[in-house]
């Protein structure tokens, strides 16, 4: 699949793409757990697009990496369409 591909509600996301730039982790409590959000801008031929990683997941990613996510989705946040790995998605680091 590829960015230009990726609309709101779409699931089961296999995508390459390269990490263009990675936002400060912020911190945030829910359910009484300390919890970091980054956000991640992809980007491949077509498009860029935001992924969200939690926790460990944010300190795998450096700007530049090629990336792999298997079994993402995408929703939206702020009317634009997002990406997310949720229960299921794999991140993997390419190079």
């Amino acid at each position: 699949m590829q960015i230009a591909d990726i609309k709101p509600g779409t699931g089961n996301i296999d995508l390459k793409a390269e990490v263009v730039g990675i936002e400060a982790p912020r911190e945030l409590e829910k359910y009484g757990k300390k919890l970091r959000v980054a956000s991640v801008t992809l980007k491949d031929a077509t498009g860029t697009i935001v992924l969200t990683l939690w926790n460990d997941e944010i300190d795998k990613v450096q700007e530049g990496n090629v990336i792999h996510i298997e079994n993402g989705y995408a929703n939206t946040w702020q009317n634009k369409a997002q990406l997310t790995l949720g229960r299921q998605g794999k991140l993997t680091v390419l190079e």
